[in-house]
């Protein structure tokens, strides 16, 4: 019997993440590890260092688990916050096939 690939859980990142969003955050990524995870970040007006910190982490600890993370849409506020402090999300950006 052929088992079912598991659909990707999704997350949509609230508007303003900052210093008091970074605990919430944490908390909803850790409620979905274990599974592959998209993440909708296009309703980002403000991003601080902190949560972009907590998305590198997850991402990390996704990778170590072999399981996908990736962003499925950005906002302009969330791309421009994450070149300005030099971090490249490039790579954790969805394909289309």
């Amino acid at each position: 019997m052929a088992t079912r690939k598991a659909a990707p859980k999704s997350l949509s990142l609230a508007p303003i993440l900052d210093l008091n969003e970074a605990n919430a955050l944490h908390s909803k990524l850790m409620g979905l590890r274990g599974n592959n995870l998209v993440i909708d970040a296009s309703a980002v007006e403000r991003v601080g260092a902190l949560c972009v910190q907590v998305l590198m982490a997850g991402a990390k600890s996704w990778e170590e688990d072999k399981h996908a993370f990736a962003f499925s849409k950005v906002s302009d506020a969330f791309t421009k916050t994450t070149q300005l402090i030099g971090v490249n999300i490039d790579h954790l950006m969805a394909k289309e096939i």
